[in-house]
Formats: C-alpha cells, structure tokens, sequence
C-alpha cells in the first residue's frame, strides 16, 4: 500500500462488493494472500479483454454476422472494458505521488510540464 502524508490508501480492488459498489482493500502487506489474488484476478481480466476482443473482432469484420451475435460481442466487449478500466483505476491509485516541489509549473494533476505560451497541455 502507498502512503500519503502517513495514511495508507485502499487499494481498489478488481470485483465489487455483492451491491456492485466498489471494494476496497486497506493493507501494509503488498504480498498478502488477498493482494496476490487481487493481482491474478487483475492479469485474469486483461488476458480475457485480449482474447475478447480478437474474438469481437473476428464477428464485427464478417458483414454477414448476425445480430445476436453482434451483440453478444458488444455486451462481452462492455464487461472487458469496465473490468480494464477497473484495473487502470486501481493501478492508477497505487502509483507514487511525484513531489515536483514547484506546483505552479505543472497543470493540475497530470504531471505535465505547461509550455510557456502555449496555454494547458492536453490530457
């Protein structure tokens, strides 16, 4: 776990809770058993989005494809995405704070450096 100003951040982990709201895991053991099935479970997701996709792909480049089939891709595709996202977020949240110690030089958060005159960089 990072800490921030001496406070461990939870971890957002790669399932919801039974409610479908976010879960959260607040440890100091990176390699507890719960944050090491937390990491297979995130490398689990990722391997099924590629696979997913290879096989979306195969269904959406034949015009011939039926509907169902169409879909069943596209509602596949959503489930890969939201569980990548998830992973991106939680990821996200576990990297170090970069202390630039001139806050007025970056734009707000994103770590890019704003060219003189060049007004905010982009996203």
């Amino acid at each position: 776990m990072e800490y921030l100003n001496g406070v461990t951040t939870p971890r957002l982990l790669p399932w919801p809770t039974p409610e479908g709201k976010p879960c959260y895991l607040v440890t100091d053991d990176k390699g507890s058993r719960l944050s090491r099935l937390a990491d297979d479970l995130e490398a689990v997701q990722l391997a099924t989005g590629t696979d997913v996709l290879g096989l979306a792909r195969q269904v959406l480049d034949d015009p011939r494809s039926p509907y169902a089939e169409v879909r069943y891709a596209g509602i596949r595709l959503a489930e890969c995405l939201t569980d990548a996202l998830r992973v991106a977020e939680s990821r996200g949240g576990r990297l170090p704070v970069a202390d630039t110690g001139d806050d007025e030089e970056y734009e707000g958060g994103h770590g890019q450096p704003v060219p003189e005159g060049r007004g905010e960089p982009r996203p």
